[in-house]
């Protein structure tokens, strides 16, 4: 038989009157509040999995109170990890708390607290964000587009070579460098991560096929109008 909503209370219930609180069920619109003495009440909102609305359910009950969970019933597997690890962040960004309650034993646990968070700036993420925006040439993405065939800084700088070596031939990596002005040109040609270059002989790389076709298609790779 699949699990109720209201087969999460029960565990719920249990584990706030273990911290101290009078547990209450289904008062106002709360599914759930408990009260410790002066404290202001906590409310929780039970549900079966994750949803856009539970989101909206329980930013609306912090107008309630600032003491607001929201409890998901736990599911054995990788994509739920991953689920929990992600809506964790949200929670803490809308400054709700989450727990998890396995149906099975009554486990409850507590992934985040309610309260403000700032999540800190990742420095090396920024500066690896905003090097690739100035290295990348004109602006050749939809915004919105998937992974696949995205047009990056290192693609551009690929078509590049490949266009030198299309009109020059095969060349040491010493003047595909100096030429074009990319530094690891030769490292480049050596990693052949689109399978554009092939090695002629030490040290001189020149063009396969594919690399070819890709210089056919450059204008829009590298930002043309």
């Amino acid at each position: 038989m699949s699990p109720r909503e209201t087969d999460l209370y029960p565990a719920v219930k249990t584990f706030l009157e273990g911290q101290g609180y009078v547990v209450k069920a289904e008062v106002g619109a709360a599914d759930v509040v408990a009260l410790r003495g002066a404290e202001s009440p906590l409310v929780v909102e039970l549900k079966l999995g994750f949803s856009l609305a539970l989101f909206h359910q329980c930013t609306e009950r912090l107008k309630l109170s600032d003491d607001v969970y929201m409890a998901v019933a736990h599911k054995p597997g990788k994509p739920f990890y991953k689920a929990v690890k992600a809506n964790t962040a949200l929670a803490r960004r809308l400054g709700l708390g989450l727990m998890t309650v396995r149906v099975a034993d009554g486990l409850v646990t507590v992934h985040c607290d309610p309260g403000p968070y700032a999540p800190r700036k990742n420095a090396k993420r920024q500066a690896t964000l905003l090097r690739e925006f100035a290295r990348r040439q004109g602006d050749p993405n939809d915004g919105g587009q998937t992974r696949a065939g995205l047009v990056t800084a290192y693609r551009q700088d690929a078509v590049k070579i490949a266009v030198y070596l299309y009109e020059v031939g095969a060349s040491k990596g010493a003047d595909v460098a100096r030429e074009t002005g990319i530094t690891k040109a030769t490292a480049m040609m050596r990693a052949n991560h689109y399978g554009w270059f092939e090695k002629v002989e030490k040290g001189i790389y020149g063009l396969t096929p594919a690399g070819a076709q890709a210089v056919s298609v450059s204008g829009r790779i590298l930002g043309a109008d």
